[in-house]
């Protein structure tokens, strides 16, 4: 044989054996791309109430409840207790539970009693850990309920609320007040601790379409002015509560669709920093106007795939409009303890209520706010359970995010329906909770769980790493555990307290010094989940009390 074709032939197995090892590496990189992007793990098969709404308290409890006038839940009530209601529209007698307290650390449930109708309600933690819980339906509108995190408490139901609360919205305040904003029908607000005062909110009355209304669950958020930024339909304004004026009005979001239930997209006020000088809210999804109408005759539009970003605290603020990689309606938005957002739920195509969405979208996306706009969103491993219309999710102090409800119809339904009443609970883990990242993860030694904290002290964390440090990557945050429903996580809020100094004090062992929020509009009076993030690796958190 010539050295012509001896050489032609070693070239081409090199260039065989370069293929072979391109496409290995290519698997290896896809293999390690998988296992990048969050696993699934469920938690339990039938709790037998569906998650509707969601709250976690600072006993690692997680309340869930539905509503009353659904009829018979799969969870009976303990001991033969039933409940005796004369104004249920569904059972006068009703030996099942409604809601039910989830012990996350045990993987277990205990029913709760609730006695009048819970749906579509709203909420918030007080400042000292009671979960406040106003309004619902029929019976239930003008109520309010209080469950205090302890063994074995149970639900407590006061009169009160000065108008019917049905599709509103809470928040807690800078001086420890809830204020509780809009119902269907209902274009005014009030605060808890009650009183008989009933303010007028003209901004409701005027965001309101006839036929869609698409102004109910307004997103509220805290701004670091004190204000509040509410958004309602396709128009947000600031607006100063203890006047009762508006500071500002904001320019429509782009293309003028609408974000509130029904269209029922999600909103979030992206993480604060230390200095808490300025402020940004993402709104994300939704379904196109005159999307309840459509669907309500068999025609389901494809949602909204548009997010609209904005600096509320900017002297010309504007909106920046990105997409999502998939169009999602009833979607939820849940903040992480690394700053990133978890959107996850929902469906793209149709809009909020019993049966009238299609397609569901069972792939979550991780939102980046501090990357470059065009490479914010990743998407993330699918679910293999719909979350379509009244599912929730909630941040657990691990970081794993609890997921459950789906619930379209009027009653539970297992069978014959495209989308059958889901019990289950699941949890989605972030790629951070990787068994990769074990030795570079933090675990927080001080402060110690429940520790109280004050406004603008210097706070000394202690973790230890059993890797490598990188000190200049160490930050702490703050998170508000927030009350879910319908798409919209009332009270949520992160703080970057700072981080990048730490100093070894022992094996393992570092100090890195922050200060805590300087005051309470920042951060309101209350339970935080407080997270050593180290080279965007969470540790677990741990609960603290500013007050």
């Amino acid at each position: 044989m010539s050295t012509a074709p001896r050489a032609l032939n070693v070239i081409l197995s090199l260039f065989v054996w370069q293929l072979i090892f391109i496409i290995a590496g290519i698997s290896r990189l896809n293999f390690a791309s998988a296992a990048t992007l969050g696993e699934w793990k469920l938690l339990q098969r039938n709790i037998g109430v569906s998650a509707m709404h969601m709250q976690l308290l600072n006993n690692d409890r997680v309340i869930i409840f539905d509503r009353t006038d659904f009829g018979r839940s799969n969870l009976s009530l303990p001991n033969g207790v039933c409940r005796n209601n004369p104004n249920d529209l569904a059972l006068k007698v009703d030996c099942t539970a409604h809601s039910l307290e989830y012990n996350v650390n045990a993987n277990s449930f205990r029913p709760l009693m609730i006695q009048t109708d819970t749906w579509c309600s709203s909420g918030s933690v007080l400042a000292d850990g009671r979960l406040l819980q106003t309004g619902g339906f029929n019976d239930g509108e003008k109520k309010y309920r209080v469950f205090r995190p302890c063994a074995n408490c149970d639900w407590q139901e006061f009169d009160g609320l000065n108008a019917r609360r049905w599709y509103a919205t809470n928040h807690i305040l800078p001086d420890g007040r809830i204020i509780v904003i809009g119902g269907r029908r209902a274009f005014s607000y009030e605060f808890y601790p009650t009183s008989k005062t009933l303010i007028n909110f003209p901004f409701l009355s005027q965001t309101n379409d006839a036929g869609e209304e698409n102004n109910l669950y307004p997103f509220v958020h805290l701004n670091v002015d004190g204000n509040l930024f509410i958004f309602a339909n396709n128009r947000a304004i600031l607006f100063d509560y203890k006047k009762n004026s508006i500071v500002r009005t904001y320019p429509q979001i782009p293309g003028g669709d609408p974000r509130n239930y029904p269209s029922s997209g999600s909103s979030v006020l992206l993480p604060l920093s230390a200095a808490g000088t300025e402020a940004e809210v993402l709104i994300c999804g939704g379904a196109p106007k005159g999307s309840y109408a459509q669907a309500n005759k068999g025609v389901f539009v494809t949602a909204l795939r548009t997010c609209g970003r904005i600096k509320i605290t900017d002297a010309s603020p504007q909106w920046v409009v990105e997409n999502m990689p998939t169009a999602r309606v009833m979607g939820d938005m849940t903040l992480l303890p690394d700053g990133n957002v978890l959107i996850v739920n929902g469906a793209s195509s149709g809009t909020a209520g019993w049966e009238i969405a299609r397609n569901p979208v069972l792939s979550p996306v991780i939102y980046r706010p501090d990357s470059a706009v065009g490479s914010r969103f990743q998407v993330q491993n699918p679910s293999k359970t719909p979350r379509m219309y009244h599912s929730t999710a909630v941040l657990l102090r691990d970081g794993r995010v609890l997921i459950g409800g789906s619930n379209t119809h009027v009653g539970y339904v297992f069978s014959g329906v495209d989308f059958p009443t889901d019990l289950t609970l699941e949890a989605f883990s972030p790629a951070y909770l990787g068994t990769e990242f074990a030795s570079i993860r933090p675990t927080i030694l001080l402060p110690t769980a429940q520790t109280s904290l004050n406004y603008g002290e210097i706070l000394r964390v202690r973790y230890k790493i059993s890797g490598t440090l990188s000190p200049r990557k160490v930050t702490v945050t703050m998170v508000s555990p927030s009350f879910t429903t319908h798409s919209y996580s009332m009270n949520q809020r992160l703080l970057h307290l700072g981080g990048g100094n730490s100093l070894k004090v022992a094996t393992s062992e570092y100090i890195t010094q922050v200060r805590t929020p300087k005051n309470s509009i920042l951060a309101p009076s209350g339970y935080y989940l407080l997270y050593v993030i180290h080279q965007g690796i969470p540790s677990v958190g741990t609960w603290v009390h500013i007050k």
